[in-house]
């Protein structure tokens, strides 16, 4: 692989004790394929069922048995390459990868080496600060998952599962682009996002079905690349950054002391937040692929390729894109709403026939922080699109305040019901009669003549008088009457 031409960027490198470096990541992903069978046998792929209950005689590597491949595993690895704007190979290669792992029954793994289902592709992420940075993707490739090994449950023995064993997986392989930690965590949480919309994996990383192999490398800006060290199996976008971030200044520092960096796998230890090494790495030659025997090479229809394609969902960037143009919305307020599929769909269910960046602003942040509070995903709110929608539309009418829309958000939040219904029922409707408002300013007024003095010498103290006129009237009155009456009776017009 050959990094991408791109001018080192002086806030993205790392200071060492004799100048300045460029840390070059490259990412393998591996994504369990969402489909309720593996990708050579008709068990099982639920998550969480009891030790070796998922496993056929196929995944057993019982003798005779032989693999037959799942065409749904085969259609989401395309639609992950159609929506990461990959090629699609017509023709592909299953190979045996031989190498002994104990939870490995057949003594080698079914994967693809030299003819993979998709070839080059790419991904746009968004960093901080409005920039967006291209990177290129190298492959994605089907393969069979290995079990899980148990060391935890016997004092003397380690325990073998094979629930895992023969579940497909896709591995995505970036080309050496990414410069930063950040941006490291930007596109695995892009990534992400993609196979989530497209349907073709739950990017559960707390479960395993999403894991990326991390290579990292260092160099002088400008110089050719530098020796990379994969850091096995991170399961979180977060220890991705902190992984980087140690075995870059690792890497540095042991080049400073006159050292040279060996070529080898390590693993991130999340506790001490460090990497060790696990094993010199291995080239392909060691794994002695060779095409398996038991499968012929896939051969896919280009109708069908493009029946897929024109089935696929409306994919986030395509979505930001409409959010800001149809919408109008800010590019940040479009790019929260769409990190998550789900808080894009609530958002246009809120936003359908309404003032779209009032919508954004409730389910980016009112909305947000409540299901944060109580830890809830946005599928599990009690407020639903229709009764937030409910409450922009009271307080669009005038009906209510934006504080008592607060309030009344709460109410829905923890008692359900129809807001209008609760605006009547409760007398949460805002005042707007102008006398009745004029006559509390004026009692305001009348019982702070020093800040009414005050006042006139700062106007901006102006402000005061509106919080206690707000709280006297119990957040019903009309700010917009409120701050006319008042600058009239201040003399502040």
């Amino acid at each position: 692989m050959n990094a991408v031409a791109r001018t080192a960027d002086p806030k993205k490198l790392i200071k060492g004790a004799s100048g300045e470096w460029e840390v070059v990541i490259g990412m393998e992903v591996h994504a369990q394929v969402l489909s309720k069978s593996k990708l050579f046998s008709g068990a099982s792929t639920e998550f969480g069922g009891a030790p070796n209950s998922h496993v056929s005689l196929v995944d057993a590597a019982m003798p005779g048995m032989l693999p037959v491949i799942n065409a749904e595993c085969v259609a989401q690895a395309v639609r992950t390459g159609l929506g990461l704007k990959a090629q699609i190979n017509p023709r592909s290669v299953f190979d045996r990868k031989n190498y002994f792992y104990p939870d490995l029954p057949q003594g080698y793994q079914i994967s693809q080496y030299k003819q993979p289902i998709v070839g080059e592709g790419e991904i746009v992420i968004d960093l901080d600060g409005g920039e967006s940075i291209t990177v290129g993707i190298e492959r994605l490739h089907l393969e069979q998952d290995a079990g899980k090994s148990l060391h935890d449950q016997h004092p003397t023995q380690s325990y073998v599962d094979l629930n895992r064993s023969g579940v497909a997986l896709m591995e995505i392989v970036s080309k050496p682009d990414l410069r930063s930690a950040d941006e490291a965590k930007a596109y695995l949480t892009k990534l992400r996002t993609i196979v989530r919309y497209l349907g073709t994996c739950d990017g559960n990383m707390d479960e395993g079905s999403m894991r990326a192999d991390v290579n990292v490398s260092v160099r002088r800006p400008g110089e050719p690349l530098g020796t990379r060290c994969e850091i096995k199996n991170v399961n979180s976008i977060r220890f991705v950054g902190q992984a980087v971030d140690y075995e870059a200044r690792r890497q540095i520092a042991i080049i400073e002391d006159g050292g040279k960096i060996d070529q080898e796998t390590r693993l991130f230890d999340a506790n001490k937040g460090e990497t060790r090494s696990m094993r010199s790495k291995e080239e392909a030659h060691d794994y002695r692929y060779f095409p398996d025997p038991d499968l012929l090479p896939l051969v896919l229809d280009e109708a069908w390729i493009a029946s897929l394609a024109a089935a696929l969902p409306e994919l986030p960037d395509a979505k930001k894109a409409r959010f800001i143009g149809e919408l109008g919305l800010s590019p940040y307020d479009a790019h929260v709403l769409v990190l998550e599929k789900e808080t894009a769909e609530y958002f246009e269910s809120v936003a359908k026939g309404r003032d779209a960046k009032a919508a954004a602003n409730w389910v980016t942040q009112e909305l947000a922080a409540r299901l944060n509070r109580d830890g809830k995903a946005i599928t599990e709110s009690p407020v639903s699109p229709d009764q937030l929608g409910a409450i922009i539309d009271l307080i669009a009418a005038g009906t209510i305040s934006g504080k008592i829309a607060k309030d009344l958000f709460e109410i829905v939040w923890t008692e359900g019901g129809d807001p209008h219904a609760l605006v009547e029922a409760r007398g949460m409707k805002q005042v707007t009669d102008t006398g009745a408002i004029e006559k509390v300013v004026d009692d305001i007024i009348a019982a702070n003549p020093d800040k009414v003095e005050q006042v006139k010498v700062k106007p901006t103290l102006a402000g005061w008088f509106v919080g206690q006129i707000m709280k006297a009237s119990g957040g019903k009155a009309n700010p917009q009457t409120v701050n006319d009456i008042l600058k009239k009776k201040l003399g502040l017009e």
